[in-house]
């Protein structure tokens, strides 16, 4: 989840709010990647989720990461709620889970040395307490009742407002982790270019790096229940965008349907004001009820763009949103199979070649079947193993031109492919087999 936005002016005109997204146009020198996955702290003696206070916690490890490693303190109140270095940041998900967004960096290798820092650093402080973190798309056993609340006045007002707009909302926020890249974009036809290609093929991220198929102690019926937890979560504001594919389509539009999602909060002198179903609209003409007489400033505007979740999100750069966390070789291969397909202009125009012809039923089809049964999922006539072999194959062409030795991150995908299954299937054989039904090996088969 996001951090309060900064830095914006009123805003006085409509047109600044698609200004804002073309203001993230870069030439091809400037493009960056930017990595980000969440895992969940549990304690090895009881298996429990970590807990934000105590002697065993996220408040004890963040204090050791200050002291020992150089983090600076992001607090909220008189709470520490992230940290930040070098232009990185350790931030916490609603039921604890923790988060780093990397700095942006010129390549996938940079971004698994950053990855191995962190991680490197994060263990030599939690295993002395008896702490570990694990890499997978939902906890697999937690109930919602056993997971840590977070201070963080942005979550109080979400769990509210979930519990009332769908089915899930509250497990997406609680008990699943994911991870994600964030890219960046030309121009205009550029950004629309690859926000078409995210969607449709984030399907693909989701069989390729299922990793959730338990949920409550037991198998649930799906390869990545964190992907079926985001069906039923808020569909105003989720999905596949069938938009996006329209004629027309461009900064503007994105940003039309932006203002069509009902608000969360306005964030004003550190405190989150609720504005829960409001529109922004509205408070762009100064009648908002949380703010009456009151307009928002680019600030705000960057904050609602972070109250969206579609399976590719736009802000200044592309956010590809598809993918289950999992162990430290998939973690580094996400960022690989996007940068392959997204910053090599051959790979990009194969990949819209390849999918421009799904319609929005398949499209919505693969999305389903992805979360369901991973690679062995299909829909209209599409094979979701076909669809990500001419993927992966076009990510690792895109890198191999790229010269920098990044398509060897994609090594896990390659051996899925060659197999057809993915870490849900391995786990689930291990469940039925040597595990004898019971979960309590996944704790460390799935740790980082």
């Amino acid at each position: 989840m996001s951090i309060p936005q900064t830095g914006g002016g009123l805003i006085e005109s409509f047109d600044q709010l698609a200004a804002y997204m073309e203001a993230g146009c870069k030439p091809r020198a400037d493009w960056r990647i930017g990595a980000e996955h969440e895992k969940f702290g549990w304690l090895t003696d009881t298996r429990q989720p970590l807990p934000y206070a105590g002697d065993r916690s996220i408040s004890a490890i963040f204090a050791a990461l200050e002291a020992r490693y150089g983090w600076q303190p992001v607090r909220e109140g008189e709470n520490v709620i992230g940290l930040t270095r070098n232009g990185a940041n350790i931030s916490l998900e609603p039921g604890g889970q923790f988060e780093l967004s990397g700095a942006p960096l010129t390549s996938t290798l940079a971004v698994a040395a950053e990855l191995q820092t962190h991680l490197d650093e994060v263990r030599s402080i939690a295993e002395p307490m008896g702490v570990r973190f694990m890499g997978i798309g939902a906890a697999p056993e937690w109930t919602h009742d056993q997971m840590p609340v977070m201070p963080k006045g942005r979550y109080r007002l979400m769990t509210d407002y979930m519990g009332r707009v769908g089915t899930h909302g509250t497990q997406m926020m609680y008990r699943t982790c994911t991870v994600q890249v964030n890219l960046d974009y030309a121009s205009e036809a550029d950004f629309v270019k690859k926000l078409r290609v995210a969607l449709a093929l984030q399907p693909v991220a989701t069989a390729l790096f299922a990793s959730s198929p338990f949920f409550e102690g037991r198998p649930n019926g799906h390869r990545s229940w964190r992907s079926r937890i985001w069906r039923g979560l808020d569909d105003s504001r989720t999905g596949m965008l069938p938009f996006a594919f329209e004629e027309g389509m461009g900064f503007q539009r994105y940003v039309d349907w932006v203002l069509d999602v009902p608000m969360y909060f306005v964030y004003r002198d550190g405190r989150y004001i609720d504005a829960l179903g409001q529109s922004f609209r509205d408070f762009l003409a100064g009648r908002l009820p949380a703010l009456p007489g009151e307009k928002p400033t680019l600030s705000d505007w960057a904050d609602h763009m972070t109250t969206v979740f579609p399976e590719a999100r736009a802000k200044k750069f592309i956010e590809m949103r598809g993918a289950d966390a999992g162990d430290q070789a998939h973690i580094v291969a996400l960022p690989a199979f996007w940068v392959g397909l997204m910053y090599d202009q051959t790979a990009l125009d194969a990949a819209w070649d390849l999918v421009k012809g799904l319609d929005t039923e398949t499209r919505e089809g693969l999305r389903v079947a992805a979360s369901v049964s991973a690679l062995q999922g299909e829909a209209g006539g599409v094979r979701l193993l076909d669809l990500a072999r001419a993927a992966v194959g076009l990510s690792h062409a895109g890198l191999v031109a790229r010269g920098l030795g990044e398509e060897a991150q994609l090594a896990p995908l390659v051996e899925s492919l060659k197999t057809g299954r993915v870490q849900a299937d391995r786990w689930l054989e291990l469940y039925e087999g040597a595990w004898g039904r019971d979960l309590t090996p996944i704790y460390a088969a799935a740790s980082l």
